[in-house]
């Protein structure tokens, strides 16, 4: 008799596909995304180049996925400890640890050509930029200090920095007023899902919340302070004419209504309130945007 050839073992391409959007975090990477998408449309001030947006787009996702894949190869044996991520391809042995390695290798390599050579230099280096200091600073500082969450915001505000770089070639005033604004929204967001899943964090040894107290006020108060400082933040636009009245009525009510999540945060300090800011976070920071775009138009 010859020998017969079982398949049922291989993976799916269904399932391999699932794996690898779990390996790069694929949502995540398409929420960084689309804030540098509108970084350059700002930019771009209504002189679109559509491909060259495209090409933004897919050298971000790269770059992103590759930065989110080298997390988890670092952190796969944590993730074995966590609920929430002990089912992903690395800690439940769907996938070996070198193609993980060689999928975040060559999305990087192909996200920092792309950003470099349909772009510009500058776009590259701030791609690259924050790469590194995603894996190399904040990925190992997470479970010595919460200052983790400080290192961690300047890579995930520099997506608004590319995206105006990659319109314009210069880092102009717009460009940084974009980074401000992102740049201190992580804390509450961050502090928001460290607050929902403090229980989990801690099973790998993650202490991300601001307060050594953990899910205690001060914790909430620091995560109000910040939300409370993103309204005189997102009046920046208007000072310095970038965007008109209607934008900055929309940041302005956006701002008060996620402080006011932040507050209820603070006063009761519970899960649910903080799974509300959490939320919350993910609203306001596309309504800021995306107002801001609608107001060049």
């Amino acid at each position: 008799m010859g020998q017969s050839i079982s398949i049922h073992n291989s993976p799916s391409m269904a399932s391999r596909i699932t794996d690898y959007a779990q390996l790069t975090k694929m949502r995540l990477a398409l929420l960084v995304v689309f804030s540098a998408a509108m970084s350059f449309l700002m930019g771009a001030d209504g002189d679109i180049d559509w491909m060259k947006l495209g090409l933004l787009v897919l050298g971000g996702f790269l770059v992103t996925g590759s930065a989110n894949a080298f997390n988890q190869v670092i952190e796969k044996d944590l993730d074995k400890l966590m609920d929430r991520t002990s089912s992903r391809p690395l800690p439940d042995a769907r996938m070996k640890p070198m193609e993980a390695i060689w999928i975040a290798a060559s999305s990087g390599i192909a996200g920092l050509f792309i950003l470099t050579y349909f772009m510009n230099v500058a776009s590259g280096i701030l791609g690259l930029v924050a790469l590194l200091s995603y894996t190399v600073m904040y990925t190992p500082l997470k479970r010595m200090t919460p200052f983790a969450v400080f290192v961690g915001a300047f890579p995930g505000a520099i997506p608004t920095l590319l995206g105006y770089v990659a319109a314009t070639n210069n880092f102009g005033t717009e460009a940084w007023i974009l980074f401000a604004i992102q740049f201190i929204w992580q804390f509450p967001h961050f502090w928001a899902i460290a607050w929902v899943m403090d229980d989990d964090y801690k099973k790998a040894g993650f202490e991300l919340l601001p307060s050594k107290g953990g899910r205690d006020r001060a914790s909430a108060f620091q995560a109000f302070v910040y939300a409370f400082s993103l309204i005189p933040v997102g009046l920046t636009p208007w000072f310095f004419k970038i965007a008109g009245p209607v934008s900055m009525v929309v940041i302005v009510i956006a701002g008060i209504y996620f402080t006011l999540q932040a507050w209820r945060l603070y006063k009761e300090c519970t899960v649910e309130r903080a799974r509300q800011l959490m939320f919350g976070s993910f609203i306001y920071l596309p309504v800021v945007q995306i107002a801001l775009v609608l107001d060049q138009i």
